[in-house]
């Protein structure tokens, strides 16, 4: 797990209003191709999604999109990707996407690309992964997300023992250091679960 080899990026279908949010898409995808690290996406090319997508290639990665048959017109197929899957529902691109990443990154989107986060968060919290789950915060676009995740601590619905687990960049360039630590720190814990109780100290 502390190789890093695929990240999972959930972003818009539609670029929004404020330019540094495309701008940071295109460096996070070319950071990205950079280190070796594939992108695992939803396959469309428009919005943050095509953007992304796109930087990747340009500077040399690897793309792998995968879209549901009813979405490839709306969300125009990006056909220049090295791997693209059509598969036949959400469902099942979901599942794929989970099951092609090492770890994921929420850039800003709409409710896609929320209900893609919190499901990622929800299968961490119940111990079904370990793989970081990264917020790229550009201009404060999760602060409002953060806040509820805070209401909900204080109100009792995320008790101890089932916290939610994810990292949070404000950073661009922070992204793949947060996710490699992260993933190192996992990879750590499970090899020392593994020992023999007298090997640990």
């Amino acid at each position: 797990m502390s190789k890093i080899r695929s990240i999972c990026v959930y972003c818009g279908s539609a670029a929004g209003d404020e330019p540094a949010h495309a701008a940071a898409a295109k460096t996070l995808g070319a950071a990205m191709a950079e280190k070796g690290i594939g992108l695992v996406y939803g396959g469309g090319n428009i919005g943050l999604m095509g953007t992304v997508a796109r930087a990747v290639l340009d500077a040399g990665g690897r793309v792998t999109g995968i879209i549901p048959e009813f979405l490839k017109k709306r969300e125009v197929m990006l056909t220049d990707a090295q791997e693209t899957i059509v598969v036949p529902d959400m469902h099942t691109r979901k599942r794929m996407m989970y099951e092609r990443a090492d770890a994921f990154v929420a850039m800003p989107g709409g409710i896609g690309t929320l209900e893609e986060l919190v499901e990622q968060l929800t299968w961490a919290q119940l111990g079904q992964h370990r793989k970081p789950v990264l917020l790229l915060n550009t201009r404060d676009f999760w602060r409002p997300l953060l806040q509820l995740f805070a209401h909900m601590r204080n109100e009792g619905f995320i008790r101890p023992g089932f916290e939610v687990s994810y990292l949070v960049a404000e950073k661009v360039g922070d992204v793949i250091p947060m996710i490699e630590q992260a993933a190192a720190r996992v990879s750590d814990e499970e090899r020392e679960a593994k020992m023999p109780l007298g090997e640990r100290f």
